[in-house]
């Protein structure tokens, strides 16, 4: 059996401002950087051996707060896979919902308007769809965790990540067990929530271990968007004095997974 503990990145410089992040770099804001450090403190009694981390700052210095809080600080690997929906030319433009009936999209793209898509297969020019960001959560599940499945029984993986890899990332992982409930949605993180899954091979297969083409699995999905050490977390409020508004609080919501079905 092995353990494997899904990050979502603490709130980084871009989330308040609600643009579109995917591959761009920002870094963690003030209170993404109280996040992870209350996330690590919260996880320091829990064994972690090895954490993941996509590359992008936000991500891989939220794996960091993780690791130096373990006693015994485990190694962390960058690995590109983990990174979020990549938005192509969308990226460090405003979020938005919905775009004008009397503009067509390359009207909008040319004035820096960038509505959400809402199916699998919608993307903007130069970035992904989510149906492709699900090949590139098949392609770091292998790496991430698949290498790892002979390891010591309660081997403990984290990955630190984004919101929406995340959940493409857990759906990957379940499309190994047969039996797995795969109508589950696991988006709608919050800042440095996380999700956790127990893995252990099929009682019934006796041949030999395979990372690159695993047996049956038996995947449990044991807690969900958890966020407990949040609590005690001051809010931080806008430029203006104000809490969040309506436009930011959809962007954070969307950005968590919300929105998306798997």
């Amino acid at each position: 059996m092995i353990i494997v503990t899904f990050i979502r990145h603490g709130e980084s410089t871009d989330n308040p401002r609600a643009v579109w992040g995917g591959w761009k770099d920002a870094p963690l804001s003030d209170l993404g950087r109280k996040q992870a450090r209350a996330l690590g403190e919260h996880l320091a009694s829990t064994k972690i051996d090895v954490i993941y981390a996509s590359p992008l700052l936000r991500a891989h210095h939220t794996g960091m707060a993780v690791q130096n809080g373990q006693p015994k600080p485990p190694p962390l690997i960058l690995n590109p896979n983990l990174r979020e929906q990549h938005f192509g030319i969308a990226e460090g433009y405003s979020w938005c919902y919905t775009y004008p009936d009397h503009m067509s999209l390359d009207e909008c793209y040319k004035t820096g308007i960038f509505p959400a898509f809402f199916d699998r297969s919608g993307r903007f020019p130069g970035g992904e769809s989510i149906d492709e960001l699900a090949g590139r959560a098949h392609g770091a599940v292998k790496e991430c965790i698949f290498a790892h499945l002979t390891e010591e029984d309660g081997f403990h993986i984290a990955l630190a990540s984004h919101g929406l890899c995340i959940g493409e990332l857990v759906h990957a992982l379940l499309s190994y067990d047969p039996e797995s409930n795969r109508e589950e949605s696991y988006t709608g993180l919050m800042n440095t929530a996380w999700t956790r899954a127990v893995i252990s091979l099929d009682p019934s297969y006796q041949g030999h271990v395979d990372s690159d083409n695993p047996p049956p699995l038996r995947v449990k999905v044991t807690h969900i968007a958890k966020e407990d050490h949040l609590k005690n977390i001051d809010e931080i409020t806008d430029v203006d004095g104000n809490f969040e508004n309506e436009r930011k609080t959809e962007a954070l919501a969307f950005f968590g997974g919300a929105g998306h079905t798997n």
